[in-house]
């Protein structure tokens, strides 16, 4: 918590030195500043990309930003459990069924900041408020390119809302039939010619039972949680085409799950800064240095006692990205640039006899890894006809790996230190965007990607009881090679549909390869392809809109040797069909009624195929009625038909989503 404090408080000290060049650069001249990055360039079309905006974000039924992003179709956590009833290490974000592990395969940025854990590479989704963003950018597909390492799947670019959708005071609070609470709230003030931002979040609850009624054993939990976040955020112009960027952010997040004593918690504090210049000579720079830690303590599924205390998984992220954009004619926008991201970590467990409740062992492993990357990519205009094609040249090392182990009474058991490793790679991505008419755009892409294993993937063992999965000290790289074609059609400005058939195959996919009962090991297995369509529609007519996605993806497992078994099975955790879609209605003023049907196919819940996970189809609902001109009353419904959403079956032991929730309460700020 003093970190956190000391995190914020620098926060609003950089911007209380930045904001008053604003307030004098505003004497000379009127200067604008948005708080965001760079335009889009004219062939970003080119790729695959689905905007969720801010009316979608703040209308969440459930108000988290994981089910904001699931209203794109091919967007997927490791299990279907939200971030109240997920152990968080389970929760990285990938597209296109290029799953099979908890691990991110989709690079998610919060204003240009990779948001992945240093250590895990899962994302911190508590810690995201969707009332604090303008809109997210889902791009499926596409490469690593200009984004950085880790885009496999694809990349998810948020954007903190401005001033002019946080100016003054903005609140929540809402409470459940479980009486559960949400509290939110933000103020913001016009410095000058910037602004400053000031957020926080509190969620917490009792929480549901995600074992069966006829499976609870006495001691069985809720899945209880309580997590907070803050964020502040600062702007201020530098001078007439250049403004700096400041923002800090502070959460915690403490779950229970499956049985009492099975707690878990996450921590972060991050801090960013980030020039921005447009003009003649755009550039965008960015620094960014991360904090981050993780606990967990595994209980037995059979004696319901602690047998291993994750205790402490500290973790750092630092890096930085350089964008140029030199003047080179009306028909060019050139790109080249640089970015940097290391990632340091370490985990203290202690192992636990569930007979004696002795300590068996001590562990302590970790390692570090870094990425260099170097980019170019030129988009060239020729009429209707868009051309792009970039490339990317990274320079990685893993390296520093150890583990150790100790007895109970600090005597040596085993060590082990990992030879350090480097390379070379490259990426390429090319895409043509042909605009045949006002109503009609043809598009085409080719790409390849780059993302390093994980120091968790490396380093760290893992249980789910019964379950142990090892980790893997000699994982290589994975490897993207994709293509896709589609479709754009605008038959009216209201309407506009998306069509889109892809191949993406993902080469040394690192998966949880059972090698024995109850025994699972990270490796390399030849590849994860997927082939699918993606299908999306919007349109509005007069008060009503309608926002749908869905797609069908065939994909599968590539194993030979000690994968062989796995040879031709889908991923693991991978649906074949997902699609949902909102109607919404906005009779008058700050009115909105919406609803929401989403489904998700049958899925495995292991790579042999053993375990189903069921299909599950869901209702969730919004309305938002003004009662003053500053106050709003807002009801919220989840899983309305109170569907049964099965998110683990290892050999019948299950585990349930969120059962029908209903919420109420109040809205300041509309």
């Amino acid at each position: 918590m003093n970190r956190s404090i000391t995190l914020l408080a620098g926060t609003a000290l950089a911007c209380a030195l930045a904001l008053p060049l604003s307030a004098q650069e505003a004497e000379a001249s009127v200067i604008v500043v948005t708080g965001e990055g760079l335009d889009e360039t004219p062939a970003t079309p080119a790729y695959d990309k689905q905007i969720i905006d801010r009316e979608q974000l703040v209308s969440v039924p459930s108000g988290r930003i994981e089910d904001a992003l699931a209203s794109v179709a091919g967007f997927q956590q490791f299990r279907r459990s939200d971030s109240r009833s997920a152990n968080a290490s389970a929760q990285g974000a990938t597209l296109r069924a290029l799953g099979g592990n908890a691990t991110s395969r989709a690079l998610v940025l919060l204003d240009g900041v990779p948001m992945s854990d240093p250590f895990f590479g899962y994302i911190p989704f508590s810690a995201i408020a969707p009332e604090r963003l303008s809109q997210i950018r889902v791009t499926r597909g596409g490469g690593s390119g200009p984004f950085g390492a880790g885009a496999l799947a694809g990349t998810i670019e948020m954007e903190s809302a401005g001033i002019d959708q946080l100016d003054g005071f903005a609140g929540q609070a809402l409470v459940n039939d479980r009486g559960e609470t949400e509290l939110s709230g933000s103020a913001g003030a016009r410095l000058g010619s910037g602004f400053l931002v000031a957020s926080g979040r509190w969620d917490r609850g009792k929480g549901f039972y995600t074992t069966p009624e006829a499976d609870r054993v006495p001691l069985s939990a809720r899945a209880a949680f309580d997590g907070w976040s803050a964020q502040i955020r600062g702007v201020a112009p530098v001078s007439d085409e250049i403004e700096l960027q400041v923002r800090g952010l502070a959460y915690r997040d403490e779950r229970t799950l499956r049985f009492e004593g099975a707690d878990s918690s996450i921590e972060g504090q991050d801090a960013s800064l980030r020039l921005v210049r447009r003009g003649e000579w755009e550039f965008d720079a960015l620094a960014y240095l991360q904090a981050r830690n993780f606990t967990n303590v595994v209980v037995s599924s059979t004696r319901f006692v602690p047998v291993l205390d994750q205790r402490n998984t500290p973790a750092t992220g630092l890096g930085g990205k350089l964008e140029l954009r030199p003047p080179v004619g009306d028909a060019h926008v050139l790109r080249v640039g640089m970015d940097f991201r290391r990632a340091e970590g370490e985990l203290f467990e202690t192992a636990i006899s569930a007979f004696s409740g002795n300590i068996t062992a001590r562990r302590n492993a970790g390692g570090t890894n870094t990425d260099l990357g170097l980019f170019v990519e030129d988009d060239w205009s020729l009429g209707r006809l868009v051309l792009t094609l970039g490339a990317r040249l990274d320079r990685w090392t893993i390296r520093d790996g150890f583990y150790t182990e100790r007895d109970a009474s600090g005597e040596l058991l085993s060590t082990d230190s990992f030879a350090d490793r480097a390379g070379w790679d490259a990426s390429f991505r090319g895409g043509v965007l042909y605009r045949a008419n006002d109503v009609v755009a043809l598009r085409a892409a080719a790409y390849s990607g780059l993302r390093l294993p994980t120091l968790n993937e490396l380093y760290r063992p893992f249980v789910v009881f019964p379950v142990v999965t090892q980790a893997n000290a000699a994982l290589e790289n994975e490897r993207l090679e994709g293509f896709e074609a589609g479709i754009e059609l605008t038959p009216n400005p209201a309407v506009a549909l998306s069509l889109t058939a892809f191949d993406n195959r993902v080469k040394n996919a690192v998966a949880n390869v059972t090698v024995a009962e109850n025994l699972r090991q990270r490796r390399n297995i030849d590849a994860i392809q997927s082939r699918g369509l993606e299908a999306s529609v919007s349109a509005t007519l007069g008060a009503f809109s309608l926002d749908a996605s869905a797609v069908w993806t065939d994909a599968e497992a590539k194993g030979s040797g000690f994968a062989a078994a796995l040879d031709g099975n889908r991923p693991s955790q991978t649906p074949r069909f997902t699609g949902g879609a909102t109607l919404s209605w906005t009779p008058a003023d700050d009115w909105l009624l919406s609803a929401t049907v989403r489904h998700v196919g049958a899925q495995f819940e292991d790579d042999l195929e053993s375990n189903v996970l069921p299909a599950a189809t869901t209702l969730d609902a919004f309305v938002q009625v003004p009662m003053t001109p500053d106050i709003a009353l807002v009801l919220r419904g989840e899983n309305l038909t109170d569907e049964t959403i099965v998110t683990r079956n290892q050999s019948g032991s299950i585990d349930l989503g969120v059962p029908r929730t209903v919420w109420a309460g109040v809205k300041v700020g509309l």
